[in-house]
């Protein structure tokens, strides 16, 4: 009988420091635009009255989005919901089957620092995709990619469809 702890595949956080002012970070998260910049190939929203969101318009919760990404085609696609917005530093959404995701922007020793938790993840069998691992690597990746385009870095994305990196 073994006292090792078994692992808690239903939750994980990351955090990145992201060099650029809280309200700069907020407004990368909460417009079609800004996740654009620097996460997304296309992250249209539609309100909760069915109309399509203009790409500057701030997102509202109730919104609902579609997420594509650069480097895969269009079957592969992301459906949620936004479930909380504060106006300043904090969002929360579904992330598809995925779980939920919660944002929060704070200032740690005068830095900005991006804290990202999925939870709610489902648990999966070990012969399929686990959310839990791919998920983490995926917000590690794009998070480091948003600081890399608020610094006049470069877009760390792959861009190419044809190209598997996966």
């Amino acid at each position: 009988m073994s006292n090792k702890k078994q692992f808690d595949y239903s939750h994980f956080t990351v955090k990145s420091v992201v060099q650029a002012s809280v309200h700069k970070v907020y407004e990368l998260w909460t417009s079609q635009a800004g996740l654009e910049k620097w996460f997304l190939r296309l992250a249209e929203f539609t309100s909760s009255n069915g109309e399509k969101r203009d790409p500057h318009e701030d997102i509202q919760v109730g919104d609902t989005y579609k997420w594509l990404w650069h480097g895969y085609p269009d079957t592969v696609v992301e459906h949620g919901e936004i479930l909380e917005l504060n106006g300043k530093n904090h969002m929360r959404f579904t992330f598809g089957k995925a779980g939920i995701v919660t944002v929060t922007i704070g200032i740690e020793e005068s830095t900005t620092i991006v804290t990202l938790t999925q939870d709610n993840i489902p648990p999966v069998s070990e012969t399929e995709v686990n959310f839990h691992v791919d998920c983490k690597t995926g917000w590690t990746f794009y998070l480091a990619n948003m600081n890399s385009i608020v610094q006049g870095g470069v877009d760390l994305r792959n861009k190419n469809t044809k190209l598997h990196l996966d």
